[in-house]
């Protein structure tokens, strides 16, 4: 499993690499901490070998420079990476923000938790879903 977070508060990125540890979640997590960075990267993995491209995106909506929604736009408007699953993990439960996450073609919105015990559980039930129960398109043979 490859995952890519994007991410621009490093302690957030650190509860999601401890979470993923400590949920036991044997994957590959590349962080970039700016929308261009994280676009920069897909663009040219994806141009050398598509097959290296992440299972799934965990995307933070308030990046500085290129807001997550014009990410979310980017990667859900490109043949290459549309079929990436991305869920934006953000810190704002406001209803406009979810509603415009999902309008952009977010395949899920999770709420930040609070408390590292709950940031384990998510990505434990994240890892039980997107790796357990769904066939991702990078992992079909």
């Amino acid at each position: 499993m490859h995952i890519l977070l994007i991410e621009d508060n490093p302690a957030d990125a650190r509860l999601v690499h401890e979470a993923l540890v400590e949920a036991k979640l044997s994957c590959k997590l590349n962080w970039k901490n700016t929308g261009g960075d994280a676009l920069a990267f897909l663009r040219d993995t994806v141009a050398v070998d598509p097959t290296a491209a992440p299972d799934l995106i965990l995307l933070d909506l308030n990046l500085p420079g290129v807001h997550g929604l014009e990410i979310l736009g980017e990667i859900k408007t490109d043949d290459r990476l549309r079929h990436i699953p991305v869920i934006v993990l953000s810190s704002s439960m406001a209803k406009t923000d979810v509603m415009d996450a999902y309008r952009a073609y977010a395949n899920a919105y999770v709420a930040k938790p609070t408390h590292f015990s709950q940031f384990v559980a998510l990505v434990a039930s994240i890892n039980a879903y997107w790796v357990g129960a769904v066939l991702l398109p990078g992992k079909m043979v």
